[in-house]
């Protein structure tokens, strides 16, 4: 059998073809084609069990689909070199952060992306690299826990920091894995606010961000993917794709949705 070749899009960050990810009987993820231009700026949204963070893993060169072909900066998982790909990828994810020491500063969590690695040992950073993290810090609202140590931060300081940690070596796609999760209202507010300075930035790279609740989608968002049971319901244009029809298939319940100012907003009917 010859397998068939997809017609690989120059603009495309992100190109997924049928993709299908299957752990025994289970189906995690049902033939997903998807792309993400370098200008897009895209959300996927979906109830607990959608597929939502299998999908981010394939983005970020961490899992390989089942079947299907997925190219993630032009190279095609399963034939390229992970370990060069990976580093070009920046990810703020909460798997991501149960892997950090929880002794390391927090200089040096994010300082440490530039070799790609969790924990400084013995890398050399100069000084540039060192004002470029806290400077990142700083965007962010974390400047002044420079010199704490990670595993004393609330869980909104070490959303946050995972955030400055994924743009330290200006990446060419940033993946966020509900990075509003866990945060009070003033706290999300916040981090939504500097979040649409990013996705409203026309030299910021193209980003994926994942997320329960259209409240939590800031200002710039360009695109949306609602998934249910691994399967797409509804994928394009922000606008297009957040109505109350889409939403209720999505989440299986009769939903309202409206945009104010800016933002969406969604409720049971």
């Amino acid at each position: 059998m010859v397998e068939s070749q997809v017609e690989i899009n120059p603009d495309a960050v992100l190109q997924f073809d049928d993709v299908t990810v299957r752990r025994g009987e289970k189906t995690l993820l049902d033939r997903i084609t998807w792309t993400v231009e370098v200008d897009e700026r895209w959300a996927i949204l979906g109830p607990n069990g959608a597929g939502k963070s299998t999908l981010i893993n394939i983005a970020a060169a961490s899992l390989h689909p089942s079947s299907g072909q997925a190219y993630v900066l032009g190279e095609r998982l399963g034939r390229a070199d992970v370990f060069e790909l990976r580093p070009r990828i920046g990810l703020a994810a909460a798997a991501l952060a149960e892997r950090i020491p929880p002794a390391e500063l927090v200089t040096d969590v994010v300082v440490s992306a530039g070799y790609s690695v969790l924990g400084r040992w013995r890398e050399a950073y100069g000084r540039l690299d060192v004002r470029r993290a806290v400077k990142l810090l700083d965007r962010f609202g974390v400047g002044h826990l420079a010199e704490r140590r990670f595993g004393t931060l609330s869980e909104g300081e070490r959303k946050r920091v995972q955030i400055a940690r994924a743009l330290m070596t200006d990446h060419e796609l940033l993946l966020l894995d509900e990075p509003a999760a866990g945060l009070d209202l003033g706290g999300r507010e916040d981090l939504l606010r500097r979040l649409s300075r990013f996705a409203e930035d026309a030299d910021a790279p193209a980003s994926v961000l994942v997320t329960h609740h259209v409240e939590e989608l800031p200002p710039g968002i360009t695109n949306v993917m609602l998934l249910r049971d691994g399967a797409i319901v509804a994928s394009g244009l922000a606008r297009q794709v957040l109505t109350d029809e889409n939403l209720t298939a999505t989440f299986g319940l009769p939903i309202r949705v409206w945009r104010r100012s800016g933002r969406w907003y969604a409720r049971a009917i």
